[in-house]
């Protein structure tokens, strides 16, 4: 396991990912602030303002701090990313922010198109943590780019079914958005699209 300071700085960078507080009509999350979302606020029954209410002024009284120890606890420690290969720890602890429960079916669905007999259940155990183990000691950055590119994936196949969600996928001016840019962050430059092969797949919104 890392020690608490690396995690630490994980979660920091998500934090920076994330911004600061938007409440996007066309965002499923609702109000969020450093990448917490009113609903995980509630969820995690945390009533920062202490008036007996969780709303959209918990949300914005929200500090960095606060948020870096929720994802820790919540996003790290609890769904137990830290027993997954190093390699994958950055990538799925985002993706767990981002998507919740998603982050593990994603590569759980992966590692059986890899061979490997496993439940999508999106739950991190002895199954999960054994094929991911085995697919890192193989070829540990193929993994990391191949999770990354189930990621971007997962992303373009919201879009294909929820119109509003687009414009997190793909800029006014036809560029990548914020969702995709975000997945290939994590992924070998090799194996980013450029903007005429991300053109294409958005071809069908138009």
């Amino acid at each position: 396991m890392l020690p608490m300071q690396s995690i630490e700085k994980l979660a920091d960078a998500i934090i920076a990912r994330e911004g600061g507080f938007v409440d996007d009509p066309d965002d499923p999350g609702g109000a969020t602030k450093h990448g917490v979302t009113l609903g995980a606020l509630k969820r995690l029954g945390l009533d920062l303002t202490g008036d007996g209410r969780i709303d959209r002024d918990d949300v914005l009284d929200l500090t960095v701090q606060e948020a870096r120890k929720i994802f820790i606890e919540n996003y790290f420690e609890r769904p137990r990313i830290g027993d997954l290969p190093e390699v994958l720890w950055e990538t799925v602890f985002d993706m767990q922010v981002n998507a919740g429960a998603n982050a593990v079916r994603i590569l759980q669905r992966l590692l059986r198109q890899m061979g490997h007999d496993l439940k999508v259940d999106g739950i991190i155990g002895p199954q999960t943590i054994k094929a991911a183990h085995i697919a890192a000691a193989v070829a540990p950055v193929h993994l990391a780019d191949a999770y990354g590119i189930a990621r971007r994936n997962y992303y373009y196949a919201i879009g294909d079914r929820r119109p509003a969600s687009r414009k997190f996928l793909c800029r006014k001016d036809g560029g990548k958005g914020g969702w995709v840019s975000r997945a290939e962050e994590f992924i070998s430059p090799r194996y980013r699209l450029s903007a005429d092969e991300h053109a294409a797949r958005v071809a069908q919104w138009a």
